[in-house]
């Protein structure tokens, strides 16, 4: 009797669904996880190399001539020393003095310019991030986010009236050969200076006193 009772218990037993994962499931599982992960390696892997060939080719960018420069933006006084926006440079280039009206060969890891007759701003204003433009009425920087304001050099000039960045317009690197032609290294970048007071040495008057007002 405690036998055919014992056989009827283990009947019952097999007849129920097993809880929890099959040894079947449980490989599929495994699987599938391990190939997630790879596939995952895969595209961090190709998003960084994509990354790394997208920087690389920004590191360096050759921007040509005066005279390429000026032709890219007819219409605007480029040979007066204003400002002209190169996209793939992410920067501003700017003459520094209109009567030599070219670029000197030579580099400068400073971004300085001088001696080049050129400067490379970043497109980034020093506050917030935003971008400043070049206004042709008074031939300053105006940023359209917090109202700094910075001369055509990006020298930005002390007073709360100009706006809240602490410093000047940040500088690249730049080199140009003995054909004329300006390279800007975007590896390389020097914060601008700090403000400085208008009307002393090194800040640039506006054409007008309210320009793109």
């Amino acid at each position: 009797m405690a036998m055919r009772d014992n056989a009827a218990v283990l009947a019952a037993r097999r007849a129920q669904a097993t809880g929890g994962l099959s040894r079947r499931a449980l490989l599929r599982r495994s699987l599938g996880l391990g190939l997630s992960l790879w596939l995952a390696e895969v595209g961090a892997g190709t998003l960084s190399v994509l990354w790394a060939a997208g920087a690389s080719s920004l590191a360096s960018v050759r921007v040509g001539t005066l005279d390429d420069l000026a032709a890219l933006n007819a219409g605007l006084p480029v040979r007066e020393g204003f400002p002209v926006y190169v996209a793939d440079a992410r920067a501003f280039v700017v003459l520094i003095d209109p009567a030599i009206a070219a670029f000197l060969p030579g580099s400068d890891p400073t971004g300085d310019g001088t001696a080049l007759n050129m400067r490379a701003l970043s497109q980034v204003c020093p506050h917030l991030g935003c971008r400043p433009n070049p206004c042709l009425e008074d031939r300053w920087f105006h940023c359209p986010c917090h109202q700094s304001r910075y001369d055509r050099l990006g020298i930005k000039p002390r007073g709360v009236q100009y706006g809240p960045a602490d410093r000047s317009m940040d500088r690249y690197a730049i080199s140009v050969d003995g054909d004329g032609v300006l390279t800007i290294d975007r590896t390389h970048i020097t914060l601008g200076p700090l403000p400085i007071a208008l009307g002393q040495q090194g800040v640039i008057p506006p054409l007008v006193t309210e320009g793109c007002q």
